[in-house]
């Protein structure tokens, strides 16, 4: 392949609000869309991309069957990527897709729609977040409809309308549209959908908020139009929100949206990038502790690099593994609205941080594959496994492979 061609293999890469999961030392990225003539363009639903983390090296799998609307929130449960609601061409979806990716060398990946689920599948929605605990998908708020007599009977604390259509839903000639708290559980045990009886103060409609999971409690924070970043905890048993008041004589994030929470220990959150209520595409990072519950700001060096729309993964050794988004999102204020304008600043890039000490094995390993010249000779007395993990590391540090940043 020349260099031509290579460049247009990697553009392919670039991406924002895709969805990756990390398993052993490769990260697979799914979906997502880019920018092209001006215009937003979803990227292909039908295949998969897989980084070896040790070299940096890619590699494009296709998925065949009945794959799932753009727009979407994905996880990964046992071996399983499930994909749920989501932009479709006629508006929102909600329907439950699923992948099996046990075998990392599979090459026959293929998507099956779950037609046959048990309980109330909850309304069309996007822009929502998902937690995975006990082998269940529980989703949290989002951009969703109801109909006007669901709003009716709905608290105006856990539904919040912004238009109404006069799209027909069975008898129902309005429908509304609008910001969500809502919380909906997919066991993917048995197919079921099921709605909880929530307790406690619990977060504001809406969406494009950050969540992650530390033990049996599920943390969301961000989303609304607040000074500072909030972060809330539900107890996963019990259904039981709790607010953070957080010190006030210590400093906050800025409140913010699109972007991501990745736990790094059992009572520590890493918070990265996203979109300020000041308009602009962060590039600051923070560690929240949910037993002093403070905010903590972590060193970056990855300052440049402002992410909004991205992933982050939990990696080996407690790194924090960012993937994608963009850059700079821009947006342009006319007389009756602000609206978003296509962005072309679309990362391919993986920024890796380390939250924890390295391990001596890690530091030499890093230090080798810095410096290969320096250690050349000696290569060779390495044990044969070894040998190729040393051998990736420098393909992963070399500036011939695509641009990871550690």
């Amino acid at each position: 392949m020349d260099a031509a061609e290579r460049s247009a293999e990697l553009s392919r890469l670039e991406r924002s609000s895709h969805t990756a999961f990390i398993e052993g030392s490769t990260l697979y990225v799914w979906g997502g869309y880019q920018v092209a003539g001006r215009q937003d363009v979803m990227l292909p639903t039908d295949e998969l991309w897989l980084c070896d983390l040790d070299s940096g090296a890619w590699e494009w799998r296709k998925i065949s069957g009945d794959a799932p609307p753009a727009g979407f929130c994905g996880a990964r449960v046992n071996g399983e990527l499930y994909v749920f609601a989501g932009c479709e061409p006629e508006g929102y979806a909600s329907e439950m897709f699923s992948v099996d990716l046990c075998s990392e060398r599979s090459t026959s990946y293929s998507w099956r729609k779950l037609t046959d689920t048990k309980g109330t599948t909850p309304s069309p929605r996007n822009k929502h977040s998902c937690w995975v605990h006990r082998d269940r998908l529980i989703f949290f708020g989002g951009y969703s409809c109801k109909t006007i007599g669901e709003v009716r009977n709905t608290s105006t604390s856990n539904f919040v309308v912004e238009e109404m259509s006069w799209t027909t839903i069975g008898n129902a000639l309005f429908r509304c549209w609008g910001w969500s708290n809502e919380v909906t559980v997919f066991d993917t045990t048995t197919a079921t959908w099921s709605t909880p009886e929530t307790q406690g103060p619990a977060p504001a409609p809406r969406g494009c908020s950050a969540s992650a999971v530390l033990g049996n409690k599920g943390y969301v924070s961000g989303g609304v139009e607040k000074a500072e970043l909030d972060m809330f905890c539900l107890d996963l048993d019990t259904w039981t929100w709790t607010q953070f008041d957080v010190s006030p004589s210590r400093p906050s994030p800025l409140g913010r949206s699109m972007f991501t929470v990745t736990p790094t220990s059992d009572h520590t959150l890493f918070v990265y990038g996203g979109l300020g209520t000041d308009g602009n595409t962060l590039n600051d990072a923070w560690q929240f502790d949910t037993q002093t519950k403070e905010w903590n700001k972590m060193p970056n060096p990855h300052e440049d690099k402002p992410r909004v729309c991205h992933t982050a993964c939990l990696g080996r050794d407690d790194d924090v593994v960012v993937f994608g988004g963009s850059s700079n999102m821009c947006f342009l204020m006319d007389s009756v609205a602000i609206l978003r304008s296509p962005s072309e600043n679309h990362c391919r890039d993986v920024l890796v941080f380390q939250t924890q000490p390295y391990a001596l094995f890690r530091l030499c390993e890093d230090l080798i594959g810095r410096n290969p010249e320096r250690f050349r000779k000696r290569l060779s007395w390495l044990p044969p496994k070894m040998h190729q993990k040393i051998n990736k590391r420098v393909s992963f540090f070399c500036d011939t492979k695509p641009a990871l940043t550690a």
